[in-house]
């Protein structure tokens, strides 16, 4: 097992707190690990259903500090999603909320801690895992896929020391959770903060609460992560009049910011000291790749950065040839340590290595201007990122054919999915299977009803012609 937190060098400071004024310090969340190591006792697999509380991160440390293996799922996910999870993996334990613990019946309790509960889950199947394997995340977000992507230790300790260093994290950070823990760039954050013994607050309470601006001012929190729909809402709620002296840093991932936005809030960080920072990265790269520069926020609007320390891109076109002249697309290609062993679709896949040695082909198409900063302008398939969850345009069209028997064409901007029908009587219902399945904020979904979805000769849709309804 490779490199983790030295969580015992930072004994005295404050790990943890969230709002309801519980804290941990590190020195206890060390301790607490351990004993839940114990209560486990062996390299298995886990599956933690994960939110913004203190028992979930607790948790999640706990087992990669000693080699345990979790997959992280979201605690909302559907129980038949959940369901069929647990069959094709047969994890050994669960770790949940504890007011969860009843839709888990003839599972065994073995230890509880923060208001999280280990359950034995009594499987009798026990599937190899790689040595390096260190965490399986999800990259759909919410579709309950089976598809998880295979993260080294490596690529966990690698990607989080690359962030602090660009980033220019201490001890004296208070970053404010605003991501689901188990979605990569939510994960991230915490990573990287906890090895340099940051006190991370943690809440559930989402931006459009008051509560949660409470707790971000009572505890002076320092830095927030958003993706471009967090910022829409932001620029709706009047945030650059609010009183908040003690932030010092936004950053951006997850999809393309609108590059008029990405303008608003790098000014207001210019004009008021503090740094935005727009990144780029994926699950499939652990978490980051690229970062632009927050002293070039406002002059390379629009851009993604350059490589974070420690990696590098390249541009390659149709024939796999590198792209040496600025401002000619090519699909963005990374390497770095943080590039992750590959992909599991069943439990079979856990024992697989290292299967991308080190390079990614993103599958999203960029150029890079004369002084090397890069700009993504479009994508190699048809997927949007909803709130930074990856969706599967055609998965989609497939499961509402499915489920009501119509042919559907989903097509959009990142955050704003538009679903075509022919027929106006099912509009609301495929609005609401889509928003039920997805799992994701309804406000990014729209039916249009038109008189026929545009094809070609050869009977495939021309997806290019329903911009025109969008855009």
């Amino acid at each position: 097992m490779g490199k983790s937190w030295d969580l015992e060098s930072f004994a005295e400071n404050i790990a943890l707190k969230e709002d309801n004024g519980q804290s941990v310090t590190y020195r206890r969340l060390a301790e607490e690990t351990d004993r839940i190591a114990e209560s486990i006792g062996q390299r298995c697999l886990v599956f933690s259903l994960c939110r913004n509380e203190i028992g979930s991160v607790v948790g999640y440390t706990a087992f990669i500090r000693n080699g345990i293996v979790p997959v992280l799922l979201n605690s909302h996910l559907e129980d038949d999603l959940l369901r069929n999870l647990l069959d094709t993996y047969s994890p050994k334990y669960l770790w949940v909320p504890e007011d969860m613990q009843k839709r888990f019946q003839g599972m065994k309790a073995v230890y509880s801690s923060y208001h999280y509960c280990l359950l034995e889950t009594g499987y009798g199947k026990d599937y190899p895992l790689y040595d390096e394997l260190g965490l399986l995340l999800t990259t759909s977000g919410s579709t309950g896929s089976p598809k998880f992507v295979r993260q080294s230790y490596e690529n966990i300790f690698d990607n989080a020391g690359s962030i602090v260093q660009y980033l220019h994290l201490d001890e004296t950070e208070r970053p404010i959770t605003t991501l689901p823990m188990n979605y990569t760039y939510g994960l991230s954050i915490i990573n990287s903060h906890l090895l340099v013994g940051a006190t991370i607050l943690v809440t559930e309470k989402t931006l459009m609460q008051k509560e949660f601006w409470s707790f971000f001012k009572d505890e002076g929190a320092t830095s927030f992560g958003g993706v471009p729909y967090t910022y829409e809402m932001l620029d709706k709620l009047r945030f650059y009049r609010m009183k908040l002296p003690s932030l010092r840093t936004m950053t951006q991932a997850g999809g393309k910011i609108l590059p008029e936005l990405h303008e608003k809030f790098a000014k207001y960080a210019e004009e008021n000291g503090r740094e935005f920072v727009v990144m780029y990265g994926q699950c499939e790269a652990t978490a980051r790749m690229g970062y632009l520069p927050p002293e070039k926020a406002v002059e390379k609007k629009g851009s993604m950065g350059i490589a974070i320390p420690g990696g590098k891109f390249s541009l390659i076109d149709a024939e796999g040839r590198i792209i040496t002249e600025p401002h000619t697309t090519g699909e963005l290609v990374y390497e770095g340590r943080n590039v992750t062993l590959g992909y599991a679709k069943r439990g079979d896949d856990l024992i697989l290595g290292d299967e991308r040695h080190g390079r990614l082909e993103t599958g999203d198409m960029a150029q890079f201007d004369d002084d090397g900063y890069y700009y993504i302008v479009g994508r190699k398939k048809r997927f949007l990122k909803i709130y930074g969850n990856r969706v599967n345009l055609d998965e989609v069209d497939r499961m509402i054919k499915g489920e009501f028997g119509v042919e559907a064409a989903s097509a959009g901007v990142d955050d704003h999915m538009y679903i075509f029908l022919t027929n106006g009587t099912l509009a609301e219902q495929v609005r609401e299977f889509v928003i039920k399945k997805t799992k994701l904020n309804p406000v990014a979904f729209q039916v249009k009803v038109i008189d026929e979805i545009p094809k070609n000769d050869a009977g495939k849709t021309l997806y290019k012609e329903l911009t025109k309804y969008y855009e």
